[in-house]
């Protein structure tokens, strides 16, 4: 029976087989001593690991050998745990300490070898005669005593295993790999480089660490690849991604939260950036974390989520990529690296992955694909576009491409990027515009129900996008679109009409959005309007004409975060909407004529809206602030919300009437 445990995960002697990232082969590898263990206690430990779907690794071969030992030092090399079972003659096998060496996960009850362990070790003494191995089992050994562990004592062994799985689970939640590339062509050189300025030994300084480079080049995928080799030697870690878009929805409170939360476990109830900052900056400053800020692009970004190195402990390292080196300048960091484009031979290696599904052209192709790379501008975007694009295609129709490559003049790179969006069918175009505007990181299933509802055929567009690499679904089920292609998809929009704002098919610029709803001059081929409010623009207010969406027949989506109105009166809304995501909302109730029947997301946070009626037979989402809670509940059925699947109502701390009554009315979601 084991009399002590030691638990940690990801140790210091993995650093090195950690250093060139690969996938792990199992999550835990089990190292123990005796037959009795391995019948008892290990069997009860093992099942209970298989019943979370924690893959273990444990050595059935009762007979030893070096051909045995080098599996074993292979499967260690290849877990993301290792747990220790120290039982009473643990140090009497020169196989266990020999695992111990590999694994070097050490708890107290070893400290100078006392009691029954420490007779064990010394039986092991007198018959190993190798003074050089003692004694490097001996410094492990000595070493096991700074490490905490879980001990069994007279405790319930049941229990105690479930001790054990919530440990594992925990390292298993915070330490989770980034997704990062298919093909992570020419960027080991670049993680190596970066590296050197993260000064890795110095745990004495706190450091920020600087990257720079255009879009499209490679800044975030590198800093995901440095995220996964080193977040395991921090205490806590966090990777906010995407913070350029994710702030002009009104979002840094969001990042501030979600920061909280990877790093201490904690959530975050404000409103207000100023206590967020307040609570970073006390809650975390004794802490040695990794922090990685993803796309950086404006100072107020860095000043709410970083900003001074003593809202961080001791030995802490700050990552920042941005397109802005500027930024990096002002923002005093302690080193700046810039992410330089691939060579020729790097970028022909990548086109070819995705070309070929091979690290170089096929034979009939190599001319061809050396033109092809020359268009992408050594940006790994570009190339993976380009190859995706040209995958099985015929060597005519890679000259065609290449012909409409030529007439881009400027080499602008979202024009040669647009090529792949002309070869889409008009559903694959509508879809991928949709998702550019409205849709970017937001759950696969509930946007596929939402542009289901709008008639378009997805079993075939999603996939197209996906084989194009226009969009990609991360390993939590989300869609993404690189900023690039967001970037190139609101220009295709712009250059609808460059002048006649409220003639183009979607709004989603805050100056566009306010000039269409204040002077009236929307029309029907407005399909989508989202407006979030900008940085620095607190107290503007847009005047909500009473007529503004009265042509908009074919309104589809309207999503408004945070953006100040005025006007409660407004006198059309458009029966096609499938989301109205509207905070703040100034109406004191929606024009009689909307029904809401094709409503398959409806979310009202913040605003005066006392009255409602309709019918959603399709409304799948509902959430709403107990502030905007109808008076009208006897006109609303549980009928009217026969599919609704999520609703959420953010209440005060006593509940109303009115709080009571809506529960009563979504009785039958629970």
């Amino acid at each position: 029976m084991p009399s002590s445990m030691p638990l940690e995960g990801d140790s210091s002697s993995l650093s090195s087989s950690s250093s060139s990232i690969r996938p792990w082969t199992h999550d835990v590898f089990l190292s123990f001593r005796g037959e009795d263990v391995r019948q008892k206690f290990n069997s009860h430990l093992c099942h209970a690991l298989h019943q979370r779907g924690i893959k273990t690794y444990i050595d059935k071969n009762l007979e030893k050998g070096e051909e045995i030992l080098s599996k074993i030092f292979k499967a260690i090399e290849g877990s993301r745990i290792s747990i220790i079972i120290f039982s009473k003659n643990y140090a009497e096998s020169r196989w266990c300490l020999d695992e111990l060496l590999k694994i070097l996960e050490y708890p107290s009850e070893v400290r100078h070898q006392k009691g029954s362990f420490g007779e064990a070790f010394a039986k092991l003494r007198y018959k190993f005669k190798d003074e050089v191995k003692v004694t490097k089992w001996e410094v492990a050994l000595e070493k096991v005593a700074n490490l905490s562990g879980l001990e069994l004592g007279d405790r319930n062994e049941s229990e105690f295993v479930q001790d054990i799985i919530k440990w594992v689970d925990s390292i298993m939640v915070n330490r989770t790999v980034l997704n990062v590339a298919k093909y992570p062509v020419g960027i080991e050189s670049r993680v190596r480089d970066i590296y050197q300025h993260l000064s890795m030994g110095r745990n004495d300084i706190i450091c920020m660490v600087g990257i720079f480079g255009t879009g499209g080049i490679g800044k975030t995928t590198i800093s995901k690849e440095i995220y996964n080799r080193i977040s395991y030697q921090f205490e806590g870690s966090c990777f906010l991604k995407n913070i350029r878009e994710t702030s002009k929805a009104g979002g840094l409170i969001q990042l501030q939260k979600t920061l909280l939360y990877e790093i201490l476990g904690i959530s975050l109830e404000c409103h207000d950036t100023d206590k967020g900052i307040n609570v970073i900056r006390h809650r975390i400053c004794s802490k040695r974390v990794l922090l990685i800020l993803d796309d950086v692009d404006e100072l107020v970004q860095l000043e709410t989520l970083a900003g001074a190195r003593d809202w961080f402990g001791s030995g802490s390292r700050i990552i920042i990529t941005t397109r802005d080196q500027h930024l990096l300048n002002i923002s005093k960091v302690d080193s700046k690296y810039e992410v330089k484009r691939l060579d020729h031979n790097e970028a022909l290696e990548l086109f070819s992955w995705h070309a070929f599904e091979e690290d170089k052209p096929i034979e009939d192709y190599v001319e061809l694909s050396k033109q092809v790379i020359q268009y992408a501008e050594g940006l790994p975007l570009a190339l993976t576009m380009l190859g995706s694009d040209l995958r099985g295609q015929s060597i005519s129709q890679w000259r065609s491409t290449l012909d409409k490559y030529k007439q881009i003049r400027s080499k602008n790179i979202q024009e040669v990027l647009c090529i792949s969006y002309d070869g889409l069918d008009d559903n694959e175009k509508e879809i991928f515009l949709d998702i550019a505007f409205f849709f970017n990181g937001q759950c696969l299933g509930h946007v596929i129900k939402i542009l289901d509802s709008c008639g378009f055929s997805l079993d075939n567009g999603i996939k197209r996008l996906i084989d194009k690499c226009l969009i990609t679904i991360t390993p939590y089920n989300t869609l993404w679109m690189h900023d690039l292609l967001q970037d190139m998809g609101r220009e295709i929009v712009r250059k609808e009409s460059r002048k006649q704002l409220g003639t183009r098919s979607r709004l989603g610029f805050y100056e566009d959005v306010r000039y269409v709803l204040e002077e009236n001059t929307g029309t029907n081929n407005v399909e989508g309007i989202k407006v979030d409010l900008p940085q620095g623009h607190d107290h503007d207010m847009i005047r909500l004409n009473p007529k503004a969406f009265a042509k908009m027949k074919r309104l589809r989506f309207f999503i408004s975060h945070d953006a100040r109105f005025s006007g409660r009166v407004l006198n059309y809304l458009s029966n096609e909407l499938r989301v109205l995501d509207w905070s703040n909302c100034p109406l004191q109730s929606l024009p009689s004529n909307f029904h809401g029947e094709k409503l398959i997301d409806f979310k009202l946070y913040r605003g005066r809206i006392k009255e409602i009626t309709g019918q959603f037979k399709n409304l799948m989402v509902m959430e709403f602030s107990e502030s905007c809670l109808f008076e009208s509940l006897s006109m609303l059925q549980p009928e009217d919300f026969s599919k609704v699947s999520q609703v959420e109502i953010s209440r005060s701390p006593e509940p109303s009437d009115q709080l009571l009554k809506m529960s009563k009315l979504f009785r039958n979601l629970g």
